[in-house]
């Protein structure tokens, strides 16, 4: 178990190595485009959604909960 988990954490250090190495020309012509506002917005967008989500699902357990346990 020891040889697996140090065999696994040697493949994920390469693995970093490599992703640092790769070209950032992506990441440079999103820059410069200006669509890195865009990225940041819908990142926004999807992260406030989510949220929401999570409190209206609270809300409703909370009503649930309230509902099914009488002795409270």
């Amino acid at each position: 178990m020891k040889k697996f988990f140090s065999t696994l954490l040697l493949l994920a250090i390469s693995l970093q190595i490599f992703a640092q190495n790769a070209s950032p020309s992506i990441e440079q012509s999103v820059y410069a485009s200006g669509k890195i506002y865009v990225v940041v917005a819908c990142a926004a967008i999807i992260l406030l959604g989510l949220i929401l989500f999570l409190f209206s699902i609270d809300r409703r357990l909370k009503k649930l909960e309230k509902y099914s346990d009488p002795k409270n």
